[in-house]
């Protein structure tokens, strides 16, 4: 039975039933997270004694258990169950992991029933390769739907982002912080300790936003009203590549579970979606895949050189391509360079020994050589004395055994006794095996705990919620007695005040709210000059420099984090939901992309005479898309209209003044003032990226230059008394006086030059 189709179809929730009405069952899903979120469910219903949990660096088999739950990789496939499934069937196509759901789709089979659960993507190829297997689908149990783009500031409560790093995840966590009182964060590299207690700040509501990786993709059950993409593209191993868009409709179909609507978009400045991919993730209208990633699964440990040959050899269909990008073969080869490896590989069954070190998983993701030399001397130690000894692993395992450090460092260490607690779970590898397994799994607890506290004090603000806080200027009137009292008693008691935390160190975990730029492009806190723009490579990318302090390294780079966000939200939010992006019925055209790169050279704002040959060529549907976005098309310019009003003319002075270095412009004094002084012969080039154009002796707000342009003029024939009406117009609307007036009519054509 292949049970394809969308997410939230229930597909893995029919599996567990149909599970259940057998005597013996197994289910394979991909990541070890939402092994342990189903084990959780189902020993809880029917008691532990009945389940077992089996992945790499986990396993908690009862003396007699009926049903197993276990990470894909991990399944013990010589143990006959009635019913089999695997979860994410999709994963076929993984580059790195693929070969191994493509063996299980070939090979593992229940001896009543088998299921595989994913994406309809997977039809055709099952078919063709499964021929006897029977497709089903069921309905999408609440409707999807796209809302475009959001920003920071307009993207509600019950909402997770996506990003496609770490160190991505940690900038919008930061960020959230900074806005809205903090956000939850999950990562596949999250023990699942660390992983439930973060998930459970989300679920509680203490947190309205969760940051996470495509971890969130893979079936993990959340109350997601929506999913945002800070990113569409990913370094998957080998390259930096746009998602395709089954692996946009896996991640946005995390929104709305059961029968609870879900929608999901880009942020803000990411590009908005084509309007088709849009669609096929609403309605589920995935391409088919191709083929498959495949492995030889019949190693041959005569030699290494037979080994390596079988790990070649060539896929038996068309449908199947070889895998390049394993990490075990990869290990092996590394390895296999090494004099003192090639030593001891003198045996069929040395051989195999060095294939089983070389499959230990790099949980740290560290370069190929830095995960080999672990695994030779894991290698060469069982290959000398047949067993880790205690003498070997005390010294690895006891250097771990600190719950201080930044965040970094405590994954760092998970990851590292991940590695250690895989080792204690293969048979014959460890002396006294089920000691230091709990040894290493009562560290990981602890170092889960240190992380989810670690985790806390940095994306979490302890607080009240951003939207519950008064204004940062009532909470300074209402800056806390009770400290300045308890401060006072001390003092009268001899004891030394509480060391008060420096501008610089609040700063670094202050609010957006809390910090301010001003007119000099100074950011402060709480009087605190901080930092100040200087130019970037454009207008809408200003830098950041750091003012000099005395303060550590440390501090500077977490407040520059700060800053940063802080910068990139200030820009962000003057664009606000009219950020150009590239949303059309089809890839965008190279007009359209000649177009959005105009706009986001001017701030919002292009002459006609510019963009005519590219507008003239624009398709319906991305004209559509452009008047979506706010952008007028005009006689004498082409505008942005939310970024004429008076907050978005304020922000893109202080973007101007940045880039250029000037501290004025001229005689504008008001972003409400239609029109301003300039010198005539030289106006400031910059004009058009603050949204005004020269004409004669002004600079003029465009919206108001095309109102000036609609004014209707009477024939020739009465000149004087028609030109004298439309002036008194034109000054009415600019704002200029007569003389003026006139000077900007002839600049527009409208007025003879003898007037």
């Amino acid at each position: 039975m292949a049970t394809l189709g969308p997410t939230n179809t229930g597909k893995t929730h029919r599996a567990l039933l149909r599970m259940r009405e057998h005597q013996t069952g197994m289910i394979g899903v991909p990541l070890r997270l939402l092994a342990r979120e189903l084990y959780d469910r189902l020993s809880s219903e029917i008691g532990e004694s009945r389940v077992a949990l089996i992945t790499g660096e986990e396993k908690r088999v009862p003396p007699d258990p009926q049903y197993w739950i276990c990470t894909v990789e991990a399944m013990p496939l010589d143990l006959k169950v009635d019913f089999l499934a695997i979860d994410e069937i999709q994963l076929c196509t993984h580059r790195e992991r693929g070969h191994v759901f493509t063996e299980r789709l070939l090979h593992a089979r229940g001896r009543l029933e088998t299921w595989f659960l994913g994406s309809a993507t997977m039809t055709g190829l099952i078919r063709k390769l499964v021929p006897r297997a029977e497709v089903q689908s069921f309905p999408r149990l609440s409707e999807l739907r796209s809302a475009g783009s959001y920003t920071l500031g307009s993207l509600g409560r019950r909402s997770a982002i996506v990003c496609f790093s770490a160190a991505r995840v940690y900038e919008m966590a930061e960020r959230l912080r900074a806005r809205r009182g903090g956000a939850a964060i999950v990562l596949g590299a999250l023990s699942p300790r660390a992983r439930n207690a973060q998930v459970a700040l989300y679920e509680s509501g203490e947190v309205d936003y969760l940051v996470a990786t495509d971890a969130i993709g893979m079936g993990l059950n959340l109350d997601l009203e929506r999913v945002a993409f800070a990113d569409t593209h990913k370094f998957d191993g080998q390259e930096r590549r746009s998602l395709d868009v089954s692996e946009l409709s896996q991640i946005a179909g995390r929104a709305g579970r059961y029968q609870k609507n879900g929608e999901f978009g880009v942020l803000a400045p990411e590009p908005q979606l084509p309007l088709a991919v849009e669609r096929a993730i609403e309605n589920h209208q995935l391409h088919g895949e191709r083929g498959l990633i495949w492995r030889n699964h019949v190693l041959d440990f005569s030699s290494t050189e037979t080994l390596l040959a079988s790990l070649e050899v060539k896929p038996p269909r068309p449908e199947l391509t070889l895998v390049r990008a394993a990490d075990d073969s990869a290990t092996l080869r590394h390895l296999l360079r090494r004099p003192d490896v090639r030593a001891r590989v003198t045996s069929a069954e040395q051989v195999e020994l060095l294939w089983e070190t070389c499959r230990i998983p790099d949980y740290r993701k560290l370069l190929l050589e830095g995960h080999s030399n672990l695994v030779g001397e894991i290698f060469v130690e069982l290959s000398d004395h047949g067993v880790l000894s205690a003498e070997f692993l005390e010294p690895r395992v006891r250097r771990l055994e600190r719950g201080e450090g930044d965040i970094e460092t405590l994954m760092n260490r998970i990851a590292y006794t991940r590695t250690w607690t895989y080792v204690t779970l293969r048979d014959g590898w460890v002396v006294g095996a089920e000691r230091w397994r709990e040894r290493t799994r009562a560290l990981e607890d602890q170092l889960s705990d240190a992380l989810h506290q670690a985790l806390m004090a940095r994306f979490v603000d302890k607080r009240k919620k951003v939207q519950d806080r008064p204004a940062p200027q009532e909470t300074a009137k209402r800056a806390d007695p009770f400290a300045a009292l308890a401060d006072l008693k001390r003092r009268l008691e001899g004891a030394p005040a509480e060391p008060r935390l420096s501008a610089r160190e609040r700063a670094s975990e202050a609010l957006h709210e809390e910090l301010t730029l001003g007119e000099d492009l100074k950011i402060r806190f709480d009087g605190e000059e901080l930092a100040r723009l200087v130019p970037g490579k454009r207008l809408s990318e200003p830098e950041l420099r750091l003012l000099a302090s005395e303060e550590g390294a440390g501090l500077e780079r977490r407040l520059e984090r700060r800053l940063r966000a802080f910068v990139r939200d200030f820009v962000s939010e003057t664009w606000g939901t009219a950020s150009p992006s590239a949303r059309s019925a089809s890839e965008p055209s190279s007009a359209l992309r000649g177009l959005f790169y105009q706009l986001e050279e001017g701030l919002g704002t292009v002459l006609a005479e510019a963009t005519a040959p590219l507008v003239e060529t624009l398709g319906e549907s991305e004209r559509r898309t452009l008047e979506g976005l706010g952008l007028v098309f005009g006689r004498h310019a082409s505008y942005v209209r939310a970024l004429l009003k008076p907050k978005a003319l304020e922000r893109r002075l202080l973007l101007w003044r940045a880039h250029t270095g000037e501290r004025a412009l001229g005689a504008w004094k008001s972003p409400t003032h239609p029109s301003f002084p300039i010198a005539e012969r030289s106006p400031p080039p910059e004009l058009l990226a603050l949204g005004f154009v020269a004409l004669g002796p002004r600079a003029v707000r465009v919206d108001v230059v095309e109102k000036m342009l609609a004014v209707p003029r009477d024939s020739p024939s009465r000149e004087t008394e028609a030109q004298g009406t439309w002036i008194q117009r034109i000054g009415a609307l600019s704002g200029a006086t007569k003389r003026d007036a006139v000077r900007i009519g002839r600049a527009l054509g409208r007025l003879d030059a003898a007037l």
